[in-house]
C-alpha cells in the first residue's frame, strides 16, 4: 500500500519498491543518420550534431548516439553506452571517438585518463579576456543549489584544468580555442562562467542568448591521438556548423552595449 513520504516505519515493517527499468540499460538499435569522420575495424570518429544526446537517460530513451551505434552493430564497452569513451553535452556539436570492441574501449579510456587524447574546442564567450592565453584550474562539482547544474567548488568537486587561446577579439565577445586537460561535466561552460566570461547562448550558465544562437556556442573542433591498435598518428578537424557560423558573423557586426 502506498504511503505518504512523511510516513514513519515501525520495527519489523518491510518496504517493497518497484523500480522502473533503467532507460539506458538496454538501448534500442535505431537507423539514425550520423556523420562519420573516420572509421576502421577498431574505432570510428563521429561528428555529432547539436541536439543529439550521447547516451539514453531519463526522458531520452531513443534518438541518441548510442541508439545509432547499436543500429550500426557497434557495442564496445559498457552495454548501456556501447563504444562511448567520452561524451559531449546534448547541445554541444562536434567530434568524439567511439570504440568498436571492449579492448579498444579500455585502451581509449586509459588514454583519456592519461591525457593522451587532445580535445580542442571552439567557444564564443562574452566579453574581452585580460590575456591572449591562459589556464583555468578550479575543481568542478555538482551545484548544491541547482541539481542539474555544475559549479566551481560544488559538491564532490573534482580537479579540472582548461587551457585557452584567444582566436579573435570581437569587443563584446571573444572567440576562443579551448583545450581540455580534464573532462568534467560542463567543465568549459562552468570554468568560463567562473572567470566572468560565460559561453554565448548557454541556457544554463549565461542566462541570456545575446546572438540568438539557441544553444551554447561550443563546438568540438579537433581530436588528436595515437591509434590504440596501429600506433598511427590520428588527427581530425570539424568546421563550425551553419548555426554557429551565422552567430559568429553576427558577433563580428557592429559593437553592441554589454
Amino acid at each position: 500500500m502506498p504511503r505518504a513520504k512523511s510516513f514513519r516505519l515501525s520495527a519489523g515493517q518491510r518496504i517493497t519498491v518497484d523500480l522502473p527499468e533503467e532507460p539506458g540499460s538496454q538501448p534500442m538499435a535505431e537507423d539514425l543518420p550520423i556523420t562519420v569522420a573516420y572509421e576502421d575495424e577498431w574505432l570510428l570518429v563521429v561528428d555529432k550534431p547539436a541536439g543529439m544526446v550521447v547516451h539514453p537517460s531519463r526522458g531520452h530513451a531513443s534518438g541518441t548516439l548510442v541508439n545509432a551505434l547499436y543500429g550500426r552493430g557497434i557495442a564496445g564497452g559498457d552495454v548501456s553506452r556501447p563504444g562511448i569513451v567520452h561524451r559531449l553535452d546534448r547541445d554541444t556539436s562536434g567530434l568524439l571517438v567511439v570504440a568498436k570492441d571492449t579492448e579498444v574501449h579500455r585502451r581509449l579510456q586509459q588514454m583519456i585518463r592519461e591525457r593522451h587524447v587532445e580535445r580542442k574546442y571552439l567557444a564564443l564567450v562574452h566579453g574581452r579576456l585580460a590575456t591572449q592565453t591562459g589556464t583555468i584550474e578550479a575543481p568542478v562539482g555538482r551545484d548544491p543549489q541547482r541539481r542539474m547544474s555544475m559549479a566551481v567548488g560544488g559538491t564532490a568537486a573534482r580537479h579540472a584544468v582548461t587551457h585557452f587561446r584567444v582566436v579573435e577579439d570581437l569587443g563584446d565577445f571573444s572567440l576562443l580555442e579551448v583545450r581540455l586537460e580534464t573532462g568534467r561535466t560542463h567543465q568549459i561552460r562552468v570554468h568560463f562562467l567562473a572567470i566572468g566570461h560565460p559561453v554565448v547562448g548557454d541556457p544554463v550558465y549565461a542566462r541570456r542568448d545575446a546572438l540568438g544562437v539557441g544553444r551554447q556556442f561550443l563546438h568540438s573542433a579537433g581530436l588528436r591521438f595515437v591509434h590504440p591498435v596501429t600506433g598511427a598518428e590520428m588527427s581530425f578537424e570539424s568546421p563550425l556548423p551553419p548555426d554557429l557560423v551565422r552567430a559568429l558573423a553576427e558577433a563580428r557586426g557592429p559593437v553592441r552595449t554589454r
